[in-house]
């Protein structure tokens, strides 16, 4: 696979996960800053490092399930798994400038 394909594929991903919303927060966990960092093999087995807002947070157990299912939906995906890690804590200071914008932080 080249960069492009591998580009592409990540902007995909990133498309995808920015469909998931944080149920406390009305901003996508893309843009919240809760992805760390996606990793794509030869094999197209996608990983993402994420946190959570908090490790008491009510989505623990269903959210990265979700953005597994959602990685998964990508037709060059063979398979995704999600790795959650508290570090770095999350802050609001991982935030997109467009998620400060939108809860009014800016």
């Amino acid at each position: 696979m080249d960069n492009s394909e591998n580009k592409d594929l990540g902007e995909k991903i990133v498309a995808a996960i920015k469909t998931i919303f944080d149920p406390e927060i009305p901003v996508d966990i893309y843009e919240l800053g809760l992805i760390y960092d996606v990793f794509i093999n030869d094999e197209m087995d996608v990983k993402v490092l994420m946190t959570l807002t908090s490790p008491n947070c009510p989505v623990a157990e269903t959210l990265p399930v979700e953005v597994e299912e959602r990685i998964k939906t990508i037709d060059e995906v063979k398979n995704a798994e999600v790795e959650i890690t508290f570090d770095p804590t999350w802050t609001q200071d991982m935030m997109s400038e467009e998620a400060k914008l939108e809860l009014g932080f800016l």
